[in-house]
């Protein structure tokens, strides 16, 4: 478990948080500029010292300003990784990663130079010099670098910021690989909804230093009472199971959590019985009355109705919807709710374009 707890006032910002947070997997700290996300990573790095703090690692206390107890930055066994990666353009890349190994003892390493190397895909880059290479490529060395200190917790301050769409969707599979190989646990600062909801098992929503919501991501993102839900990107993530494939239309189904209902989505071929994590925006989600067969839409989930939230606009509502046991959510009309006429417990069909689905 990773316990946090902070009072700072800086005059027109202040910050005051208490969070108990997952001691593995990723935990997203989301936000808008200027919420609070990076003075919280900053003060548990132990780069601000706020006057009343307190930060617990997984047993291992790093701050209690009530025992007067303060571990400085360099012996905390953390690694930070900044939007810029900020490399040693005189060094190799071999060098820049020799810099984070030797910081470590070596009867106290879990990462080596080879898993390193080999997770975030730059084995071909060792001898090239670092002031050479991309955005992309700088930004992976980066994190190797940093993972090679053997750290006890990794700090990600909106690495995928200064990177354009590209370079972006060319270093999120090797951040869903440390998720998914290392038992190294993640606090992820991130403004964008679709990074943490690709990368993040738990969430963290702040707002001008305080946390409104903490827990996990599906469940997070689908509740209705918080800002989240108003965003043009608002939606749910679901952690299906693959249960076929069907290579001549490139169509995976995915069985729900704890059901069999089914759903499409195009996909590369997996094994059955794997994990696949899926986001469901709520503006690809129509509803209907019937279970219309004569249409192109291959996803068709019997839902029932929960609540509803006005929308972020006079002519829209949010619908969130239960499809035994997931959460879904729908953004409609309101002229189409009406026509509908729905009402919480109400039992209709959730449609679900197979080419929305965020896979």
């Amino acid at each position: 478990m990773i316990e946090a707890r902070f009072q700072i006032d800086h005059g027109p910002f202040s910050l005051d948080l208490d969070v108990q947070l997952p001691g593995r997997g990723v935990t997203a700290l989301y936000g808008e500029s200027g919420s609070g996300k990076t003075t919280c990573l900053r003060c548990i790095a132990g780069l601000d010292r706020p006057a009343r703090g307190f930060v617990e690692v997984n047993g291992e206390v790093w701050q209690d300003s009530e025992r007067g107890i303060f571990v400085p930055p360099h012996r905390r066994a953390l690694g930070y990784v900044f939007q810029e990666a900020s490399l040693f353009d005189h060094l190799s890349v071999r060098g820049n990663l020799l810099f984070g190994l030797k910081r470590v003892a070596a009867a106290q390493r879990r990462v080596d130079m080879n898993l390193a190397t080999e997770l975030l895909g730059i084995g071909h880059l060792l001898d090239r010099q670092s002031h050479n290479l991309s955005g992309g490529e700088r930004q992976r060395v980066g994190i190797a670098r940093a993972l090679l200190t053997s750290p006890r917790l990794l700090l990600m301050d909106e690495p995928l910021a200064a990177l354009d769409t590209r370079r972006k969707n060319e270093i999120l599979p090797y951040l869903q690989r440390l998720h998914d190989e290392l038992d190294i646990p993640v606090l992820y600062v991130s403004h964008s909804q679709d990074e943490v909801a690709r990368l993040a098992d738990h969430i963290v929503l702040l707002d001008a230093g305080r946390a409104l919501a903490s827990g996990p991501i599906g469940e997070t993102l689908a509740r209705l009472d918080l800002p989240l839900a108003l965003g043009d990107d608002a939606g749910v993530v679901i952690q299906g199971k693959v249960a076929g494939y069907d290579p001549d239309y490139q169509l995976l189904t995915l069985t729900l959590p704890d059901s069999q209902l089914p759903m499409r989505v195009t996909h590369t071929p997996m094994a059955d019985g794997l994990p696949l994590r899926i986001k469901v925006q709520a503006r690809d989600v129509s509803l209907s009355l019937a279970n219309d067969a004569q249409t192109s839409i291959l996803n068709r989930l019997p839902v029932t109705v929960v609540s509803e939230l006005a929308g972020d606009n006079a002519a829209h509502v949010l619908i969130r919807l239960d499809a035994a046991g997931t959460p879904l959510l729908a953004r409609i009309t309101r002229y189409s709710r009406d026509q509908l006429k729905l009402h919480p417990g109400q039992v209709l069909w959730a449609q679900i374009k197979a080419v929305a689905v965020l896979a």
